[in-house]
């Protein structure tokens, strides 16, 4: 049952397809006096979601439109599934990194291939979670390591840094590795474009402050609308300001993406790791969410929900889709009672969509940039770089020290591999005795 149904604010009968649709549950028990906080919500949400699907849709080296679709497909479906409140289903800068740089080799430079390969990879990543859940393996994502996770968030931050730079300044940027991105950048970096540097700078400034000052206030869209304004009354494109270009207008055709039998294979393993990431971001969410406002979170719904937004996404054109840390702490701060301020998020997009989308032509490179690379900091996390470092051996006890490479490794990796063999033997009596002769012998 869902957090949304169990909770003291959405009380309601379990009816006998509530582990499927949980919404079919709490929208029996829905109290008119919620909606305007849900719609409020919802508003505020789709303020933060439209900037993140374009920036996201760069970092995929997708059109802009596919971050639309994907948060706009994934939207619609979520929240019926979803056993958590407050989760939002957005695009991630972790998953559209993965997804653009995994998939540039396969489509061979051609952009409708890899546009439909995205979206393959989607609908893949939707079959993984519906076995996932299937097989009520809501319990996998305790098995991944927390050191594994901020050490991958990490290097996505230094790689995505190194990929919106160049855009900053105004710069022709590389295609390659981190180090070949920063070398290119370093290169350039006497053909900045002055006007460019001082939009960037400007955007950036203003959602850094507004990170500080207005916490949970839609500061990225205003900085969204004041660049496309900027970008009429200063002409920046005839200053040399790279601007988004067209964005099409109107719903993408529905259906499967028209790619060969042989890719599907090629791309399982971008899917899986795709729905690892989504999976452990989705049920950490809505951990912190549960422990917050009380109720109880299904991890194995939440597979559920990943699935079907997923599937929703790949037919849509859009690319793989997850629960979101940020956007999700500002639809709880906006004040949603229950998972429907996702389905109005959806429907602002929706509206976008259909008949405002031509406006975001005029949307200056270095803005979007900006965004990015202000959102993504908070994926560097200097602290947890040092907790990671500052890890103990623990093979003989707390005591022992890490005292060459090697050990300082095993001091992160063994202790969680032993963890993780508590967990399992918690549940599978026969293999404790290993694990004690296991640890005894380290």
């Amino acid at each position: 049952m869902s957090a949304a149904a169990t909770s003291d604010d959405a009380p309601a009968r379990p009816s006998r397809w509530s582990g499927i649709v949980p919404a079919l549950c709490w929208l029996r028990g829905y109290k008119p006096a919620w909606f305007r906080a849900d719609l409020v919500a919802g508003i505020t949400l789709a303020a933060y979601l439209l900037p993140a699907g374009l920036g996201d849709a760069s970092l995929a080296n997708l059109p802009p439109e596919a971050g639309l679709y994907a948060c706009l497909f994934g939207g619609l479906v979520f929240w019926l599934f979803c056993s958590s409140r407050h989760t939002t289903i957005t695009v991630t800068s972790a998953i559209s990194l993965l997804t653009g740089a995994s998939l540039g080799g396969i489509a061979g430079g051609d952009t409708s291939r890899f546009s439909a390969l995205a979206a393959g990879t989607a609908v893949l990543v939707a079959c993984i979670a519906f076995i996932a859940w299937l097989v009520k393996a809501g319990s996998i994502v305790n098995f991944i390591s927390e050191s594994v996770m901020v050490g991958f968030k990490c290097g996505v931050a230094l790689f995505l840094a190194s990929t919106q730079l160049p855009k900053l300044f105004g710069i022709h940027g590389a295609h390659g590795n981190f180090w070949k991105n920063s070398g290119n950048f370093l290169a350039h970096l006497h053909d900045t474009n002055l006007t460019s540097l001082t939009i960037g700078g400007v955007a950036s400034v203003a959602l850094v402050l507004g990170k500080i000052f207005l916490k949970n206030k839609p500061v990225a869209l205003l900085v969204v609308v004041g660049g496309i304004l900027a970008s009429g009354w200063l002409g920046l494109e005839a200053r040399g300001v790279k601007l988004l270009g067209e964005v099409p207008q109107g719903l993408p055709v529905l259906g499967l993406p028209a790619i060969h039998w042989a890719d599907w294979d090629e791309l399982l393993p971008l899917a899986f790791a795709c729905f690892l990431l989504g999976a452990v971001e989705t049920a950490a969410i809505g951990r912190m969410f549960t422990a917050k406002h009380g109720g109880r979170l299904d991890a194995n719904q939440e597979f559920l929900a990943l699935a079907a937004s997923n599937l929703a996404v790949g037919l849509g054109r859009g690319f793989p889709v997850s629960g979101g840390m940020s956007q999700s702490l500002v639809n709880e701060g906006a004040g949603a009672r229950t998972p429907l301020s996702g389905a109005f998020a959806a429907g602002i997009i929706l509206v976008v969509v259909l008949f405002f989308s031509h406006l975001l032509a005029a949307l200056p490179q270095p803005v979007l940039a900006a965004v990015v690379l202000v959102a993504v900091a908070g994926l560097f996390k200097v602290s947890a770089l040092k907790h990671c470092c500052d890890s103990r051996c623990v093979r003989t006890g707390p005591a022992a020290r890490c005292d060459d490479r090697r050990d300082h490794v095993a001091g992160i990796v063994d202790p969680a591999c032993i963890a993780t063999a508590r967990r399992f033997s918690r549940t599978h009596p026969r293999y404790a005795a290993f694990l004690r002769s296991r640890t005894a012998s380290g």
